[in-house]
């Protein structure tokens, strides 16, 4: 018991470590966690707020379904990148001092996690000013994709972050689609607009059926198939053990490949 709470205060303090490094030095300090998705939201608000809610096509609450879109994929790029990177940005930590290395990637997670809370209270903030009370429903559902999308990360930086080391174009690889993914999400579009066949191809994607269905809950208060939000939770346990069990394989050669 003793050993499990070491490693959860060195998981924190590496956390908060990098929580406080990323914004050190900048003016805004940590005003940029909230910022830069508020910007991005802002330029994307007003070039298809105007196309989508107009020509008869009506997006209900169309700014809301927006922010919510860019805080979850935000959540989810940011989070896959750090901790990616996680390993070979701590190299001295790997090299030079023995920690557990999977501290040293959930602590990344985690650091992306916080500023994800941050940018909670952000749609928190824009549902008060609309005046739109989601459902408890669809709070609770809300909050499962959240956890979700952070089993995601988890399980794609245990998987990549020991690759990252040896193989360094996964970075860029990762860059591209990254982009790639966010056009096919529906964040700045409704899936809806989609062919149907279409619709059933996207929502493969584990983000567009957490994006798709956060925002039809939070809004139109309409929930996935419970067959289907099943399927899809065992589809992301099931990746997360292939990134455990990649990242066991791996993990005794990461010091001597950094």
């Amino acid at each position: 018991m003793k050993k499990h709470e070491n490693y959860k205060e060195l998981i924190w303090a590496l956390a908060k470590t990098d929580f406080k490094l990323r914004y050190h030095g900048s003016v805004l300090g940590y005003l940029w966690a909230i910022l830069k998705p508020l910007l991005m939201f802002s330029i994307l608000n007003f070039v298809f707020s105007s196309l989508f809610n107009a020509r008869g096509i009506g997006v209900p609450y169309y700014s809301l379904q927006l922010l919510v879109g860019i805080i979850l994929f935000n959540f989810f790029s940011e989070g896959t990148t750090a901790g990616m990177n996680s390993l070979l940005f701590k190299f001295q930590l790997v090299t030079k001092i023995y920690v557990p290395r999977w501290t040293i990637i959930v602590a990344a997670t985690i650091n992306s996690a916080l500023i994800f809370l941050m940018n909670i209270l952000v749609i928190i903030l824009f549902f008060a000013l609309n005046r739109f009370v989601p459902s408890l429903e669809a709070t609770l559902l809300f909050l499962m994709f959240i956890i979700c999308t952070y089993i995601i990360i988890l399980g794609f930086a245990l998987l990549t972050s020991p690759l990252y080391v040896k193989f360094r174009d996964l970075s860029m690889i990762w860059e591209v689609l990254v982009s790639i993914l966010f056009y096919a999400s529906p964040i700045v579009y409704s899936l809806q607009m989609m062919p149907d066949k279409m619709q059933k191809l996207m929502l493969l994607n584990p983000m567009a059926f957490v994006i798709h269905f956060s925002k039809e809950g939070l809004i139109n208060n309409h929930f996935s198939d419970p067959w289907k939000t099943f399927v899809f939770f065992l589809t992301i346990m099931a990746f997360f053990a292939l990134g455990a069990f990649s990242y066991n394989k791996l993990a005794p050669r990461i010091a001597e490949e950094i």
